[in-house]
């Protein structure tokens, strides 16, 4: 096996709309078929990269979902693997791509079809990841709140503890990652720290106090299960003690750690009330302890 020397990190995505199309990209540089992905910008956070880059090689806005295998592969440059990260997207917007010397087509195909036009084996392990999937209804985000200070250092009601400075930057950076999701709705639990952690978004949000810490697992799996009825994506900000069993509950996967460190979360995926895909979501960089 060559010796690896460097990485080169990259993530893209399975876009899919109505009708079971996902999309393709022609590159006349290589005179391939692929699915949308690029580099990472230096600092960028891979699930933003996967939406800027299928942005970019596709004209098409999409919103992920699932996360999905990822896939490594040698460059042509000497000992230099490439690690392109991968989730299946809903499109919400598009249109057609001019052609550049990037790429000159982007094409919409059945999904079962893909196979045979995909160049890569990579990328058609991928796209069998995907096509194994049940059609995704809903998206729930659940995150922690971002760090509010010890609670020995505070005078009042704990449940009044606002955020702390680093924990505003860290709900700043938090928010940027969930807006990628395109929220449609936000619910948080009733302390202070978890509505301010929520508030970056600019989207009103109600409160649910089956996500505060002293809530049940049952009961927030439940909340949790009425919002993925609702379809489309929602955010829930709840609090440490809480996530672990209330995301076990949810998902029915005991064989998961689900500890979260404060400013970080997870996305569910879901077909109707079931989980089918769970994936870590943090900033690049949280102070929040872990």
């Amino acid at each position: 096996m060559a010796e690896v020397n460097s990485v080169v990190r990259a993530a893209g995505g399975v876009v899919w709309r109505d009708g079971g199309e996902i999309v393709l990209v022609h590159r006349p540089r290589y005179n391939d078929w692929s699915l949308p992905k690029g580099k990472l910008d230096p600092g960028e956070h891979p699930l933003e990269a996967a939406v800027r880059e299928v942005h970019e090689e596709s004209f098409v806005r999409a919103v992920p979902q699932v996360r999905l295998p990822s896939i490594r592969y040698l460059t042509g440059e000497p000992g230099v693997e490439k690690h392109v990260d991968f989730w299946s997207m809903r499109a919400v917007e598009w249109q057609d791509r001019p052609a550049d010397h990037e790429i000159e087509e982007a094409r919409w195909v059945p999904a079962g079809e893909a196979q045979r036009l995909l160049s890569y084996a990579h990328d058609r392990g991928v796209v069998k990841a995907f096509l194994a999937l049940p059609a995704v209804t809903a998206v729930v985000a659940v995150v922690r709140h971002a760090k509010a200070g010890k609670r020995r250092d505070w005078d009042g009601e704990d449940a009044d503890r606002p955020l702390e400075d680093s924990g505003k930057r860290d709900a700043a950076g938090l928010c940027a990652l969930l807006t990628l999701l395109r929220p449609d709705r936000v619910v948080s639990a009733t302390p202070t720290r978890c509505r301010q952690t929520v508030e970056p978004l600019g989207l009103s949000f109600s409160v649910d106090a089956r996500f505060d810490e002293q809530g049940s697992p049952a009961d927030g799996a439940a909340a949790l299960a009425e919002l993925a009825r609702l379809g489309g994506t929602s955010v829930v900000c709840s609090q440490g003690k809480l996530m672990p069993p209330m995301l076990t509950e949810a998902t029915r996967r005991g064989d998961v750690n689900f500890h979260t460190r404060k400013g970080a979360g997870w996305i569910l995926g879901l077909a109707g009330t079931r989980v089918v895909g769970h994936d870590r979501l943090a900033p690049l960089t949280v102070s929040g302890e872990v």
